[in-house]
């Protein structure tokens, strides 16, 4: 084959691999994110509801900072049997491609680089070890009047983008403006 064919093949299968890296690395990475809520219900029946449901996600309560009106749910978060089968599955076949590129380069070495697809099970492992973490819910919840309505709530929470998505839409909660 052509050496400016196989350089080129080898430079783009190279940028896809590096690809490969950070979506791999980005799997595992915190999304911790700090919103503004708004419910309709009295602060006390919204904290009523917000405890059963974070204790039905398993949820515990870990601390209550009376003084600023605070309470921080802890819970375990389980990695993804599918995602880690996916991410195996794609090192496995980023892994293949850039061993077939290598072993077309130096054809005596061929063998050594498709071995190179056995640490594809690094990167399953990888993201178990890394995605199974303790995740924290942080919440404080005030009463509002808000243009001449009744008594409202607004809740200030840190938490997972998910978990903040789940939430919002299980108590019908609406983003402050």
């Amino acid at each position: 084959m052509d050496t400016t064919v196989l350089s080129s093949t080898f430079l783009l299968t190279l940028l896809l691999a590096v690809g490969l890296f950070f979506f791999i690395k980005a799997s595992v990475k915190d999304r911790t994110e700090q919103v503004k809520l708004v419910s309709e219900q009295t602060p006390d029946a919204l904290s009523t509801k917000l405890q059963e449901y974070f204790s039905r996600r398993a949820y515990h309560i870990a601390a209550v900072d009376g003084d600023r009106d605070r309470v921080t749910f802890e819970g375990f978060v389980r990695p993804s049997w599918f995602l880690a089968i996916f991410l195996t599955l794609l090192s496995a076949v980023g892994l293949l491609c850039m061993s077939l590129v290598l072993s077309m380069l130096v054809p005596a070495s061929s063998g050594i680089f498709l071995a190179l697809v056995l640490l594809s099970p690094l990167t399953g492992l990888f993201y178990w070890k890394k995605a199974g973490r303790s995740e924290q819910v942080a919440l404080k919840l005030e009463g509002v009047t808000w243009e001449g309505s009744s008594n409202l709530s607004l809740i200030t929470v840190r938490a997972h983008r998910d978990e903040l998505a789940a939430m919002q839409k299980a108590l019908n909660l609406k983003t402050a403006d």
